[in-house]
C-alpha cells in the first residue's frame, strides 16, 4: 500500500490534499466530512485588511446617521467602536481548537505595519503555519515592477523576525519573471511558496451599466500554467511548493506532483463536486502509485521536473513552436477547430 505522508513547510502531512482558503472553514458539517474523507490540513479563510476597514467605515457611518436629529439628544446610539480582526481571530482560534489536523492561516493586508501585527495576532491563535497572499492589483502608472517585488521581499523579511511559525507566500502569475521574483523570496527565508492565486476579475452588467465580481470556480485547465512553474522551481529552491487552481482530479494532482508540487491546494472541486471528491482522489493517487510501483511519495515528486528531463524544452516556449508547426495534424483531429 502506497504511503502518501509528505511535509509542508516542515508540518508532517498524511497525504498532500489541503483544503485551500475559502468560506468552506465556516461549515462545521463540510469541515467533519472532509476530515471523513482525508483532507491533510486547512487553510481558514483569509484576513483582509480592506474588508475591516470598509466594515469599520460602514459602522461608523451608521452609528452617526440620525446624530443632532433631536432637540433634546446629540446621539440616539452608544458610543462603538468596530472590532477589528478581533472576530476573525476568534473564529479561526476556535476552529483550530475544533480539528486535529494542521491549520494554516491566510493574510492579506494592506499597510506593512498590519501586515506585522496581525500576521503576529495570527500566531497567538495558535496556527500551524501562515499563508501571506499578495494579492495586489497595481493601479498607479508610476510604480514599477522591481519596486513591487521589493517592498513585498522586505515584508516578508519583517514577518519572519516577528513570527516563529513557517510562512508561505501565495502569489499571482503576475510578475515579470515569477522565477526571479520566487528567488528572491527564497533567499528571505520564505518557508513556502503557492502558485498561483486567482484573481476575481471585473465584469460590467450592460444592462444596468454597472460593475460587479462574478464568483467563478477554477477552470480544469487552469493547472497547466502551475504545472509550467512547479516543473521549473523544482529543485531550484529551498521552499516547499505547493501548486494550487484546477485540481479537480486524480489526474491533475499526479501531473503537478509529478512536476514538482510537495502539496496541493483544492477549494473549486469541493464546491462543485463535494467533499468525497478529496476520499476519490486519494484513493486513486494510491492506486495509481501501487500500480507504477510507488512505495513513496517522494518517489515520483519531480520526477518530471525541468531539472529531471533529459529535454532542456519540455518547460520552454520551443515546444510551442512544434505546436504552430503541427497544427495542420491538430485540424485533421480536431475538424471543428
Amino acid at each position: 500500500m502506497a504511503n502518501l505522508s509528505t511535509t509542508y513547510m516542515g508540518v508532517p502531512l498524511k497525504n498532500p490534499l489541503i483544503l485551500g482558503a475559502s468560506s468552506l472553514v465556516t461549515k462545521p458539517d463540510m469541515i467533519k466530512q472532509l476530515e471523513e474523507a482525508g483532507i491533510a490540513a486547512f487553510v481558514y479563510r483569509s484576513l483582509f485588511e480592506e474588508q475591516i476597514n470598509l466594515e469599520a467605515i460602514q459602522l461608523e457611518d451608521e452609528m452617526a446617521e440620525y446624530t443632532n436629529r433631536n432637540a433634546e439628544s446629540s446621539s440616539l446610539f452608544p458610543s462603538l467602536k468596530h472590532a477589528g480582526p478581533q472576530e476573525h481571530l476568534m473564529n479561526l482560534r476556535k476552529f483550530k481548537e475544533s480539528t486535529s489536523l494542521p491549520v494554516f492561516a491566510s493574510l492579506n493586508a494592506l499597510l506593512d505595519e498590519t501586515w506585522v501585527e496581525y500576521a503576529k495576532l495570527l500566531e497567538e491563535t495558535g496556527i500551524d503555519g501562515l499563508e501571506l497572499n499578495f494579492y495586489d492589483v497595481p493601479t498607479s502608472f508610476d510604480t514599477d515592477a522591481a519596486s513591487i517585488e521589493k517592498q513585498q521581499v522586505e515584508l516578508v523579511k519583517k514577518i519572519k523576525k516577528t513570527v516563529s511559525i513557517p510562512i508561505s507566500v501565495k502569489l499571482s502569475s503576475f510578475y515579470t519573471n515569477p522565477l526571479h521574483f520566487i528567488k528572491q523570496l527564497d533567499k528571505a527565508k520564505v518557508d513556502g511558496i503557492v502558485i498561483f492565486n486567482r484573481f476575481f476579475q471585473p465584469e460590467i452588467d450592460t444592462g444596468e451599466e454597472t460593475f460587479y465580481y462574478p464568483f467563478e470556480l477554477s477552470k480544469e485547465r487552469d493547472y497547466q500554467l502551475t504545472l509550467r512553474f512547479a516543473g521549473l522551481l523544482y529543485g531550484n529552491i529551498k521552499a516547499s511548493i505547493a501548486g494550487t487552481r484546477g485540481i479537480y482530479e486524480s489526474h491533475q494532482a499526479l501531473k503537478l506532483l509529478l512536476a514538482g508540487a510537495d502539496v496541493l491546494q483544492v477549494v473549486s472541486t469541493v464546491y462543485k463536486n463535494g467533499p468525497k471528491q478529496i476520499e476519490q482522489i486519494l484513493f486513486e493517487i494510491e492506486t495509481w502509485m501501487d500500480k507504477h510501483a510507488y512505495k513513496e511519495l517522494d518517489e515520483l515528486k519531480g520526477k518530471l521536473s525541468h531539472m529531471n528531463l533529459k529535454n532542456p524544452y519540455a518547460y520552454q516556449r520551443a515546444q510551442y513552436v512544434d505546436i504552430l508547426m503541427n497544427s495542420n495534424e491538430i485540424i485533421k483531429l480536431n475538424p471543428m477547430v
